[in-house]
């Protein structure tokens, strides 16, 4: 490969890298998953359940239908292989970054987190001894009725909850796992993260930037320095001291990429297949398409997700989700699962420009395979807001 690629070329690595080349298992295991993770680096997670936790969707895009069971399993199973922690934003990751993240934590641990300044010392000390001597426990078992203010958004949380998240964020506890109402359940790292990772040496800061781009250079493909600073969330500046590291070291190379206006970096080991062959819906949390900049320069697709947006401004609807067909976007379908009424709502649908004629009928499919997965026996337009030029072609299930 030379010094400069087409577009198709880099959409194709990109994908690659992202796990959508890898040979489909019938029935996913964990070790299916692990090897997903490996490919993703981590796993946002979000509060939002429209349609499928944010956490869930990416396995999904790239492994098929699997038993969700599989992340409770890697996230709180010994060996734990996935653990949650501030790494893009929330979010799951490889276990075995978590020294590496020790110079994030120390950052917080310093600055005491994003919001423990109304938190008293005394507090803090508390709920960590709590933790310490009764975890794994909930903010709701841990609060004992701590004094409350209103900020933050809005939300409504005690001091017991506040010194929760600096705790956190600080690596003095760790989440062990979730409850069935997606509450984190908190506990002391020691019982959480397994002793090779937690006892591991600190890597030196130039160490671990280094690593964290690596990771990111490697689940990317070929990216700018934008999209790799992004991927852990990291300065300019410290992108820069990592990326000239792997490039010193052969391991990433500066390339041209057909339509971007800035130099590209090609992780030297990624595969380029000469074509992709998927069919999946993407979460708005998929790192395919969370850098919406990125997702423009590959895909030639301007995405924004509007939940926030109010309904009378949105343009697609409000969770709506790429529909990723071979190596392009061809589409957009706003979803959502009724889970009482056991039916997959397909608000609108829309066709990409230049979208395949059959494109139609392999996002018919594609979402009988989603009503599956999700547990739903029907799939069923919304007859007051559906819209999208191909919605009424969609074939769905009564």
């Amino acid at each position: 490969m030379g010094d400069s690629l087409s577009l198709a070329q880099a959409r194709r690595i990109a994908l690659a890298a992202q796990g959508f080349a890898d040979r489909p298992h019938e029935r996913p295991t964990l070790r299916t998953l692990q090897r997903t993770l490996e490919r993703t680096g981590v796993l946002q997670v979000d509060s939002v359940n429209v349609l499928q936790r944010a956490h869930y969707m990416p396995l999904y895009s790239r492994m098929g239908p699997y038993d969700v069971d599989l992340v409770r399993r890697a996230s709180e199973e010994r060996p734990r292989r996935m653990v949650e922690y501030w790494a893009h934003v929330q979010a799951f990751m490889p276990v075995d970054l978590w020294p590496v993240m020790s110079h994030r934590m120390a950052y917080y641990r310093e600055r005491r987190a994003k919001w423990s300044r109304a938190v008293p010392r005394p507090v803090m000390a508390e709920v960590l001894a709590a933790v310490r001597s009764s975890g794994p426990l909930t903010a709701k078992q841990i609060d004992s009725g701590a004094p409350r203010s209103k900020e933050n958004w809005g939300w409504n949380w005690s001091q017991a909850r506040l010194a929760l998240d600096a705790l956190y964020m600080a690596g003095e506890i760790a989440i062990a796992g979730r409850t069935s109402q997606f509450e984190p359940r908190y506990d002391v790292p020691e019982r959480v993260i397994p002793a090779a990772f937690l006892n591991a040496p600190t890597p030196t800061r130039l160490e671990a930037d280094t690593e964290l781009i690596r990771r990111a250079a490697r689940s990317h493909g070929v990216a700018t320095a934008r999209d790799l600073a992004d991927y852990y969330r990291m300065s300019a500046v410290d992108t820069r001291a990592g990326l000239a590291a792997l490039i010193e070291s052969g391991e990433v190379r500066q390339v041209e990429v057909e339509g971007w206006r800035v130099p590209g970096y090609l992780w030297t080991q990624a595969r380029v297949p000469r074509r992709i062959t998927a069919r999946t819906f993407l979460s708005p949390f998929d790192p395919v398409v969370w850098e919406r900049s990125r997702t423009e320069s590959l895909f030639d697709f301007r995405y924004r997700i509007e939940i926030y947006t109010p309904a009378h401004k949105r343009v697609h609807g409000y969770y709506v989700l790429p529909f990723l067909l071979d190596d392009r976007i061809v589409g957009r379908v706003d979803l959502k699962a009724d889970r009482k009424r056991g039916t997959l709502l397909v608000k609108g649908a829309f066709a990409e420009p230049g979208a395949p004629a059959h494109t139609a009928d392999e996002l018919g499919e594609e979402l009988e395979r989603l009503a599956d997965w999700l547990g739903l026996s029907r799939i069923e337009p919304d007859p007051e807001i559906l819209g999208g030029e191909f919605a009424s072609r969609l074939q769905v299930r009564g």
